[in-house]
């Protein structure tokens, strides 16, 4: 699993924001398009992807995109 690609992923998962705005150091909860549908997304892309199971409190805790890589990676 390496960081540029699950960034990549975890980019798809927003329709209307430019894939270029997200990098590791991104706050995601600051993201307008952020909600408990694009999260439970990623919890999804958790599972589907990498087949690690995450929480919605796991997944809360987390501040950037690399929290959430290292989170999964670490499942």
């Amino acid at each position: 699993m390496e960081l540029n690609d699950f960034v990549a992923n975890f980019a798809d998962l927003f329709d209307d924001t430019d894939a270029s705005e997200i990098q590791a150091n991104t706050k995601f909860h600051d993201l307008d398009e952020w909600s408990s549908l694009t999260g439970m997304g990623c919890i999804a892309l958790a599972k589907t992807q990498y087949g690690k199971a995450i929480t919605g409190a796991e997944l809360k805790a987390c501040t950037t995109v690399e929290d959430v890589f290292n989170l999964i990676k670490n499942k």
